[in-house]
């Protein structure tokens, strides 16, 4: 851990029994403090109302039904506390998941990781770190995904209604302080949106957000 980076409370909940104490392994070994390792979804829920952690890592599929549940627990914690970062971790690539996880004007860092990068030691913890920070991380392979969906379905068919809003908003010219004002939201959940556009669009190098502008316009054609 460098100077500048701090030490986190975090709530760790994976199902598999192994990887739950290989990823809480990890992060210990970074410093961080994993004030509660759990299995299912209603314990995670109970364990960040008795932590009040810094941090929450989940996995997707999860008990009691072993579908979207620990999504679903991440969506109510976000809901409930707006500015808690949640890294979570999927064991497939699901840009569905991603859109869930993603359509929310809250505040907080988020990420969406597959579990195989675990095993990256190094970039798993920087992305805790950049989701610490407020930042929205999106695993490569998920992005990958995301540009073929665009391919087939259209540019901005992987936009959220709320992300196609604010990129409307972008192609005008307004500034990340006229786009949350003009949504009322705060300028921390327009940078979110903004990043995760830029995330789902085909861009190039350059300047992302004219790109984007131009990819808007086209689409409109």
């Amino acid at each position: 851990m460098t100077a500048t980076e701090r030490t986190l409370r975090i709530v760790l909940a994976e199902d598999s029994p192994l990887l739950r104490a290989g990823v809480e392994s990890v992060l210990a070994s970074a410093g961080h403090d994993v004030c509660a390792a759990v299995g299912d979804a209603p314990t995670l829920l109970h364990a960040w109302e008795a932590y009040r952690p810094d941090l929450v890592v989940t996995d997707v599929r999860m008990p009691p039904t072993n579908t979207d549940d620990g999504l679903r627990a991440a969506a109510t914690i976000r809901k409930r506390e707006p500015t808690l970062p949640i890294v979570v971790l999927s064991q497939y690539v699901s840009v569905a998941y991603l859109d869930e996880l993603l359509d929310e004007d809250a505040e907080g860092g988020v990420g969406y990781l597959l579990k195989e990068r675990v095993g990256h030691v190094r970039q798993f913890l920087d992305a805790v770190a950049r989701v610490a920070r407020g930042e929205a991380i999106i695993d490569p392979d998920v992005v990958r995904a995301l540009v073929k969906a665009t391919r087939s379905r259209g540019p901005l068919a992987a936009l959220t209604p709320r992300e196609r809003e604010v990129l409307a908003l972008v192609a005008e010219g307004h500034t990340n302080a006229g786009i949350a004002q003009r949504l009322t939201v705060s300028e921390a959940a327009v940078r979110k949106h903004i990043g995760s556009i830029f995330s789902k669009l085909p861009l190039e190098d350059g300047d992302r957000r004219v790109q984007a502008t131009l990819v808007y316009l086209r689409s409109l054609g």
